[in-house]
């Protein structure tokens, strides 16, 4: 299946890590090398409200792996990762009381730190663990995102403290890789690959630590920021879950966006701006709407391919096999055996 149709398009987030990764290779890589095929252009880089999605970000991690054969990037990548990368959820961070209600502010608000992984934050006696799991993204890329998971943790921690910090251990869930010395060498702590999970270890004592820069007028104001751009965000996932429902309910008398609109009560222009924020369209939707219930009539049922075209409401025989094959990389008869 093509990127436009995988979970990871439909999930968003925003430019930070991206535009990160570009300052910190420019050197290694052109920024045309590492947005390649990514749908991302150069002047995207200076629009920090722009959403993308996670499949975007691993196009170009995957690409910056390519061009710069460092295995051990995304270690390099999160030492690099600091906590004003994160906007307004970052200061407010920083303005929290302790480093426990950080961490659990962050914790709260996935959508806006961006992650791959669920975290949680466990105490265990006198050992604090940021705890990531449950990746299901890009398998070739799950070294990468994990070591740049854990090691921006850290630096968001050292950068709340103010303080360098040597973490316990790092616990990791896969086995060693080819460059398993360098994770001593940068981290400085033991490591302890083939663990049931992933988990970044330091002191507990560290998590009521008032943090230098905390400031409760700053904390609430940017918490309710937090808040609301969290919302905005979850809003934006609404309206998409009720087009790609109506969609599903309606596939034989789907037509425009107008139109679509209108059964739904809302304005056209009301859902093109919902779908330009979220970093998708009409017709994308409409695709993986098509996509999912193509498959499913192809492997549930025994109908020919012209009179599941025409259940997708295409015109053509030959234009459902064109875009089947563009979306899967296989003819419906293919993809059926």
């Amino acid at each position: 299946m093509t990127s436009a149709l995988r979970a990871e398009e439909r999930a968003l987030t925003t430019l930070h890590t991206i535009a990160l990764a570009v300052s910190q290779l420019a050197d290694s890589a052109p920024c045309e090398r590492l947005l390649q095929d990514s749908g991302l252009r150069r002047a995207d880089l200076d629009t920090p409200d722009k959403l993308i999605s996670h499949a975007q970000e691993l196009r170009v991690f995957a690409n910056a792996l390519q061009h710069t054969r460092d295995p051990a990037l995304g270690l390099t990548l999160g030492l690099r990762m600091h906590v004003s990368a994160y906007g307004i959820l970052g200061y407010t961070m920083l303005a929290s009381r302790s480093l426990r209600e950080a961490l659990q502010l962050a914790l709260v608000h996935p959508a806006l730190l961006g992650t791959y992984f669920k975290l949680s934050l466990e105490e265990d006696g006198d050992e604090a663990r940021l705890v990531a799991v449950g990746y299901r993204y890009a398998p070739e890329l799950t070294v990468l995102n994990t070591e740049l998971c854990l090691t921006s943790l850290l630096t968001v921690v050292q950068d709340l403290l103010g303080q360098a910090l040597r973490p316990r251990r790092l616990l990791l869930a896969y086995r060693p890789p080819l460059h398993a010395l360098a994770y001593g060498d940068k981290l400085g702590c033991p490591t302890e690959f083939g663990a049931s999970r992933n988990a970044l270890c330091f002191d507990a004592a560290l998590l009521n630590r008032e943090l230098p820069l905390a400031d409760p007028v700053t904390c609430h104001h940017g918490l309710q920021q937090c808040l609301k751009l969290d919302a905005q965000l979850n809003n934006g996932h609404d309206v998409l879950g009720q087009i790609r429902q109506h969609l599903a309910s309606n596939l034989r008398e789907a037509g425009s966006l107008e139109r679509v609109a209108g059964q739904l009560h809302r304005s056209a222009r009301t859902l093109r701006r919902h779908l330009q924020r979220m970093n998708t369209s009409y017709q994308r939707l409409l695709d993986e709407v098509r996509y999912d219930k193509a498959r499913q009539l192809l492997m549930q049922t025994d109908l020919p391919i012209y009179l599941i075209a025409e259940q997708l409401r295409y015109s053509e025989t030959a234009s459902f096999r064109h875009a089947f094959q563009r979306w899967s990389g296989q003819t419906p008869s293919l993809y059926r055996r």
